[in-house]
């Protein structure tokens, strides 16, 4: 069997089984169950190499041809795998929690599927096309049936759309200036619509419009969840364009305009969450913020950039996870989510008032927190490039630290006679309590993911270098 076949096809086809055959609470154990076997696979059993089970002999290919177009998954591809349906195991397993529709997993794994291809296509432009395909099933994920899609979702598609004509035609200008690099006409012409194509893909300032509307409008747990899924693989399509074209590593002017586009994200979705009177708004512009971070890091002009990236995005489907799966608690109580419906409710629903908190403050970089040791290394890389984009970034990390004591303030204003009572149901109580686990053992022991941390560079070699 190949590696396409196992984590591309399977999931699509699990995903479609169960659209049409599986209830809600069986599609969150069987999607959530099908995703830790994948990333158990993943992780421990090596691709195009011989495995022996006694006298069986075991060997996963790493290719496959589909209609002319190839597929390739190869042993380095394993420890991304194992990350990537690992984070997804914990969304589909909170769907029930959360009270999202059955389809929530049944799409994601179908959404999960067509971004693994991204990576695993050639040629690689083809990622461009099949990012689309993920952003059109992401519509019917975040709009119930027969309702009308709301503005943000609207937005959201249209600007993923608009990013494809770009990143396409780039792609054609780059093989011009690969053959003549001499032409600097061609190599601006090409930048320019490369830098198009990705600002509408990251939804850079100000075309991020969409994910405030989103969270206001859509339910929270699927709202994260596509805040945590496209940003994910839109980032390893950056990554895989520039370990591709030596021009665009080595260009400074790129680098400088990656960083500053990182630094405008952090610092106005911090000050845009700490204006903010909607809990969702907030976690909107808070995971704005730290797609900046993302963009941070892909401007450093580090050996260390990979490293850092993955240091970013493991910990962020962690937290993304966590604050979604509680506001979908939440909101059951406070259907708006605006602050004065959440005030105090600490003490109805103190436990996912603590998972919502304590995610905040992991993504704004507090110490013993899992988000702590990526700012960490990011602060410490600007130190030495720019001094002026570490200050701003305070700036942004100030804004999304008023914007969690604001949410904390209102959070635990209630009358003094009002009794504490958990209302959470203990598989609840069950799953938050373990993600706030999981940000304190990756915040006080970041060494979990080192073997990680080693293994995903490898995939960008000519980054590391």
């Amino acid at each position: 069997m190949s590696a396409p076949l196992i984590w591309i096809a399977l999931p699509f086809a699990a995903g479609v089984f169960m659209l049409f055959l599986l209830n809600e609470k069986f599609s969150a154990y069987v999607g959530g169950g099908l995703c830790v076997a994948f990333s158990l696979t993943a992780f421990f059993i090596p691709i195009d190499q011989a495995l022996l089970l006694g006298s069986l002999s075991l060997k996963i290919s790493p290719a496959v041809q589909f209609f002319g177009r190839s597929f390739e998954l190869t042993s380095a591809d394993g420890p991304l795998l194992a990350v990537i349906y690992g984070l997804a195991a914990l969304w589909f397993f909170g769907t029930e929690v959360s009270g999202t529709s059955h389809r929530f997993v049944s799409l994601g794994l179908m959404i999960i599927a067509f971004l693994t291809a991204s990576i695993a296509v050639e040629p690689f432009l083809y990622a461009a096309l099949l990012l689309e395909m993920a952003a059109m099933l992401v519509v019917p994920l975040l709009t119930p049936i027969y309702q009308k899609p709301g503005r943000g979702v609207v937005r959201f598609i249209i600007y993923q759309t608009l990013a494809m004509p770009f990143i396409l035609f780039s792609g054609w200008m780059l093989t011009g200036v690969e053959a003549s690099p001499g032409n600097v006409g061609t190599t601006i012409q090409s930048g320019v619509m490369l830098s198009m194509g990705f600002a509408f893909l990251f939804a850079i300032f100000p075309l991020y419009n969409w994910v405030p509307q989103l969270m206001e409008e859509s339910s929270p747990f699927a709202a994260g969840f596509l805040l945590w899924a496209l940003p994910t693989f839109t980032v390893i399509f950056a990554l895989g364009f520039l370990d591709r074209y030596t021009w665009l590593r080595t260009t400074p002017q790129i680098a400088n305009a990656i960083l500053f586009s990182g630094v405008i994200m952090v610092v106005s979705g911090g000050v845009f969450a700490a204006l903010q009177r909607h809990i969702g708004k907030i976690l909107g512009y808070t995971a704005v913020a730290e797609a900046g971070f993302l963009l941070l890091a892909l401007g450093l002009q580090s050996p260390d950039m990979v490293t850092i990236v993955f240091l970013i995005l493991i910990p962020r489907g962690l937290e993304l996870s966590v604050w979604a799966l509680a506001l979908s608690i939440i909101k059951r109580e406070a259907y708006p989510l605006q602050l004065s419906d959440v005030q105090g409710l600490a003490r109805k629903y103190p436990i996912a008032v603590a998972a919502v908190l304590l995610a905040q403050l992991s993504m704004v970089g507090f110490p013993m927190l899992a988000g702590f040791p990526s700012r960490l290394a990011i602060w410490q890389q600007l130190a030495l490039q720019s001094s002026t984009a570490a200050v701003w970034i305070f700036v942004g990390l100030f804004g999304l630290l008023v914007a969690a004591i604001r949410t904390l303030a209102v959070f635990v204003m209630a009358e003094e006679l009002e009794t504490w009572k958990v209302r959470e149901t203990w598989v609840q109580i069950s799953m938050l309590g373990i993600g706030m686990l999981g940000l304190f053992v990756l915040g006080v022991f970041p060494q979990v993911l080192q073997p990680f941390l080693t293994s995903l560079p490898q995939l960008f070699e000519h980054l590391i270098q």
